[in-house]
């Protein structure tokens, strides 16, 4: 899954959304994060550009970098939107979600207002060994792609 992080910025790039992705070491030279792990990372990645499309605002780019480190995967989505300043539409609970799924694999998430303007979402997933029988076959399907913004 973590792998398929590039293709998923693609189309959300192809519609409009200027996207930056960055990958800092390599995923085959450290430990493996479990596949449910690796499940939460893209989620977080989607959940979190689907965000910028609904709340940065025109003008936005966001920026997404994958960091594989020996201890695990860092992540960080920052965007130059608007940021906190957009009212919440009340109708999600993304970031919620998005903090109890890296919490389930015993990592941690951070959203909070950029430096210097929009949005970022943190995110740290520790390393796991886990053996290929214990891994869940359900964990291994690739999700629905993000939602294009509509155009009216």
């Amino acid at each position: 899954m973590v792998d398929q992080i590039g293709e998923l910025v693609e189309p959300v790039r192809a519609a409009g959304l200027p996207v930056t992705f960055e990958e800092r070491g390599s995923a085959t030279d450290h430990a493996p994060l479990g596949s449910g792990a690796e499940m939460a990372a893209y989620r977080v990645v989607q959940e979190s550009i689907t965000n910028v499309l609904k709340h940065a605002g025109p003008g936005a780019a966001v920026t997404v970098t994958l960091e594989h480190r020996p201890d695990g995967l860092r992540l960080t989505i920052s965007d130059t939107g608007a940021g906190a300043s957009v009212p919440d539409d009340g109708h999600g609970h993304g970031l919620v979600g998005m903090r109890e799924r890296v919490e389930t694999f015993g990592g941690t998430l951070v959203a909070r207002p950029g430096v210097r303007s929009g949005y970022e979402v943190n995110a740290w997933l520790p390393a796991a060994e886990i053996p290929a029988a214990e891994t869940p076959a359900a964990e291994t399907t690739v999700p629905q792609q993000i939602p294009q913004e509509e155009t009216k």
